[in-house]
């Protein structure tokens, strides 16, 4: 059902107006569509731009690198390989190596990065310092030159999450 309005407007109080010649009335149209809620469109939203903090944390959790007696079966990991494990772009692990002294992935003939299982490990440690532990990036460097246990500290905190992970799945079992 459409309904067309005409809503006139004057200007004759505005002397500049009246010099101009905008004396012309406003005309709106306006369309009223009677639709049920299910139906009104919504609109999708962006991909692009920064991800919220809700959906880094969300997607820290996500990570999927395999425990150490698989990590270490092999001896190098391409960039593909490893970014898909933190669930990131490739572009952000070449940042990180620029950033971060400790990474540095031996590169092939091509010019290819191979990442041995240590630089994973290391990786691993970056991404929980940024990712979940919300450190800037000079907050990180800070951290990891100032604290040198912090290898300790991480596998700790990696037994800890993976026995959360155990028992949470436990208690929805039962």
């Amino acid at each position: 059902m459409t309904d067309d309005t005409q809503i006139n407007f004057s200007f004759d109080e505005d002397p500049i107006k009246k010099r101009v010649g905008l004396q012309k009335p406003l005309i709106i149209k306006t369309e009223i569509i009677d639709l049920p809620i299910e139906k009104i469109p919504v609109q999708k939203k962006s991909t692009r731009g920064r991800k919220s903090l809700k959906e880094m944390v969300a997607g820290a959790d996500l990570i999927n690198v395999p425990p150490d007696e698989i990590l270490f079966q092999k001896q190098y990991y391409t960039i593909g390989t490893v970014a898909e494990m933190f669930k990131v772009n490739q572009s952000l692990l070449r940042f990180w190596e620029n950033e971060f002294d400790i990474l540095k992935p031996k590169k092939n003939g091509k010019g290819d990065r191979m990442f041995r299982p240590e630089d994973i490990k290391n990786l691993q440690l970056i991404h929980h310092l940024i990712r979940e532990k919300k450190y800037t990036l000079e907050g990180a460097k800070d951290f990891l030159k100032n604290n040198k246990k912090t290898d300790e500290k991480f596998a700790t905190i990696e037994s800890l999450k993976k026995l959360k992970a155990f028992l949470l799945e436990l208690k929805t079992n039962l």
